[in-house]
């Protein structure tokens, strides 16, 4: 695999343990979020999907979190 498909390996990982630990967190489940936002967070969680932007800015703010803070935990450079 290429260094960037790598990086983007990574980086789904990343979002799905982000995603996971603020429902989680809310002691929500994958449903109760889908019902909620309508976004399939299943897909997201176990990196079957690359969600667009909007949605993780949909998802920050269904968690009341800026951008800056979503990104600010569980990110690695």
């Amino acid at each position: 695999m290429s260094e960037q498909g790598d990086h983007n390996v990574d980086f789904l990982r990343q979002l799905a343990n982000r995603i996971k630990s603020l429902r989680d967190n809310r002691n929500l489940t994958q449903e109760d979020a889908y019902n909620d936002t309508g976004i399939h967070f299943g897909r997201i969680e176990t990196g079957r999907w690359d969600p667009k932007f909007s949605t993780i800015r949909r998802i920050s703010e269904y968690f009341e979190l800026t951008i800056t803070e979503f990104f600010a935990e569980g990110f690695e450079e």
